[in-house]
């Protein structure tokens, strides 16, 4: 066994009791079919789907239904809040997957405005406290604002998904810093949640110490999703390697590969 394969095999990730080999996450939206979605998630080697409740048929059999598609026993399933904007809303749309599916482990996102869809991290706080002391398991969306994914944590969080830029922008990762200290700051996983455009995005994600990568548009719009989701796949194992492994220091002057001392 070689050490790329020791380290990949043996860099696992956990988030409230469950562990994960995978640290890609993909979404269940904008696909032009279910059968394309569950090609690109097998592509991907993801181990968990997000859904959005509000959106998805996982409850009514009378209608074509994802888990038909993507079995819930191989994958685990993320219910998320995707288009609520208040507190109340997002916690009932968790209360109905929680009945229809039993899901504890779930992602929280209320968005502050249609425009931007950016949080409300007021009440995404507020959410996400009412939700802990229900017994739900929060992965969360959330600004890249180091005080406030702290907030969130201290809440009660399972995890914390600062956005690297808007969702579905496909714009990448704009403030490194930021999401680098969320990073250094947190004792729960940290995963980019919005913005990844391209494989070179995943990886910077994952460069900068992050636990995870989730993302929905940057594969579901690509002109073959199923080779996107493959190439996200490589780049998040890339990303993750680059950061275990270490960087070389950046210097301001060359300095060259072969020593100079000793030239004739």
């Amino acid at each position: 066994m070689n050490a790329e394969t020791k380290i990949a095999g043996a860099d696992s990730w956990t988030v409230a009791g469950r562990t994960f080999t995978s640290r890609l996450i993909v979404g269940t939206g904008k696909y032009k079919s279910f059968e394309e979605n569950a090609a690109a998630v097998e592509a991907s080697g993801a181990e968990i789907v997000t859904v959005a409740v509000r959106r998805v048929n996982i409850a009514d059999p009378g209608q074509p239904m994802l888990t038909d598609f993507i079995d819930p026993k191989k994958i685990t399933y993320l219910p998320n809040t995707a288009g609520c904007f208040t507190a109340d809303d997002a916690i009932r749309t968790l209360r109905l997957a929680r009945e229809a599916g039993g899901w504890s482990l779930v992602k929280l996102e209320v968005l502050g405005e249609a425009k931007t869809l950016y949080p409300d991290m007021r009440e995404t706080l507020r959410a996400t406290e009412v939700l802990v002391k229900e017994g739900f398991e929060p992965m969360v969306y959330c600004t890249d604002d180091p005080i406030g994914a702290k907030q969130l944590e201290e809440a009660g969080a399972v995890a914390v998904m600062p956005l690297g830029a808007p969702i579905g922008s496909g714009l990448g990762i704009q403030n490194r810093v930021t999401i680098r200290l969320i990073v250094e700051g947190a004792k729960v996983p940290v995963l980019v949640d919005a913005g990844v455009g391209t494989a070179s995005d995943a990886a910077v994600a994952m460069e900068l110490g992050c636990d995870g990568v989730l993302m929905n548009t940057a594969i579901a719009e690509a002109k073959d999703p199923v080779m996107m989701a493959r190439a996200m796949k490589l780049a998040v194992e890339a990303g993750r390697l680059a950061y275990l492994s270490g960087r070389m220091q950046m210097r301001r002057y060359a300095d060259p590969s072969s020593p100079l001392a000793g030239l004739i």
